[in-house]
């Protein structure tokens, strides 16, 4: 007689609703920049493996890269994908079913560059809340090289353009078959540039206090939510550090993570995701509540973390608590393409990375040639 085996960690394989969007387990592909769309942002049949691989190896949900939302100055990377265009709508189509036929849902990740824009084949310059450099240096993986530039402090006009951009390309990726859409406001980009102190010294209604920092973020979710959010899964993703910065913390602490998710949820978004170097690290030196629990505290709404969760017993414990209820993966998923399934069926995971993971697809050896095994 044959004896039923629930999985290992079985937390993460509970089916999950988000939004519209209904996942066969908790565990999400986190966006990874891969660079590897043509010239002008069309998704490639290699993309379609890229992605296609994890939805064989039963991750639940995948999210894409960040695609730039306009063509103007959102674009970050040379050969980064956009969702500007109809055009660039009509190439995603191929990738989206791919991960349909295997059985995953998939969002795409909508961004706006902003100042930490290090390659943009529409213009040389770029925007940011105010005329300030940000930290570090361009990421040579990404074909960039010196200090970033100084940007183009934006007027209100543009900023309801970017507004509208964000709108059209929530649109599109609808079009295009997705499952959702994850508005970028983390990791340095333009809507977590007007969210940091030492980047936006603005004086208008955009500046100055947090609430007033947290205002295009919280505008952009909620004009997405408005659009879309009837038809298909809306959120936003959140950090305090960044692409060049990593060990930055909101100045506020608890009380700025109460304000910012607080106007978060209230503007009708299905989900927040937050990404720290550690989910499972203290938000903030003053005490031991994540920021995944401060999100959930909050805002109320479906969370999704990311960061450090290589070990499943860690993954599940973030389910568990209560804190998460998706957790997403980034370099164990790269290390492992079927972690879904090897965790399920209590097979070893690889802990380290190939070099040539980091960076562009199109780096990675035949890649599109052979899915991983599925464990099962």
């Amino acid at each position: 007689m044959t004896t039923h085996r629930e999985p290992l960690h079985e937390s993460l394989f509970r089916p999950a609703t988000i939004g519209h969007a209904d996942l066969k387990n908790r565990i999400a592909l986190a966006p990874m920049t891969r660079v590897s769309a043509t010239a002008d942002g069309l998704a490639t049949e290699r993309m379609a493996s890229y992605y296609g691989v994890y939805a064989d190896g039963g991750f639940g949900l995948l999210i894409t890269e960040g695609l730039y939302v306009d063509e103007h100055a959102s674009q970050g990377y040379l050969f980064q994908p956009g969702i500007a265009t109809p055009a660039h709508a009509q190439a995603w189509q191929p990738v989206v079913a791919r991960v349909h036929r295997a059985g995953a849902k998939i969002f795409a990740q909508l961004i706006h560059a902003g100042s930490q824009s290090q390659g943009n084949i529409h213009t040389p310059g770029t925007l940011g809340p105010s005329a300030v450099r940000p930290k570090g240096e361009q990421a040579a993986m990404y074909r960039g090289s010196g200090p970033y530039a100084i940007p183009e402090e934006m007027t209100v006009e543009q900023i309801r353009e970017v507004r509208q951009a964000f709108v059209t390309s929530a649109r599109l990726a609808r079009d295009a078959g997705f499952d959702g859409v994850e508005i970028h406001g983390a990791n340095g980009y333009l809507l977590d540039e007007f969210l940091t102190d030492y980047l936006n010294i603005r004086t208008d209604e955009y500046g100055g206090t947090v609430a007033n920092r947290a205002r295009l973020a919280a505008e952009v979710s909620r004009d997405v939510a408005a659009a879309v959010g009837s038809e298909i899964t809306t959120g936003i993703r959140i950090s305090q550090g960044k692409v060049s910065d990593h060990e930055h913390r909101w100045v506020g602490g608890e009380e700025d993570a109460a304000t910012i998710f607080s106007a978060l949820a209230e503007t009708g978004i299905d989900y927040i995701h937050t990404t720290e170097y550690r989910a499972l690290a203290p938000a903030f030196d003053t005490g031991p509540t994540t920021l995944a629990a401060l999100a959930k505290q909050h805002s109320g709404l479906p969370i999704i973390a990311n960061g450090r969760l290589d070990d499943p017993r860690d993954a599940a414990s973030v389910i568990e608590s209560g804190a998460a209820d998706i957790v997403a993966l980034a370099k164990p998923a790269l290390a492992n393409r079927n972690w879904p399934h090897l965790v399920r069926t209590g097979q070893t995971l690889a802990g380290d990375l190939p070099a040539d993971l980091f960076g562009p697809v199109a780096n990675v050896k035949d890649w599109e040639l052979v899915s991983p095994d599925n464990g099962s």
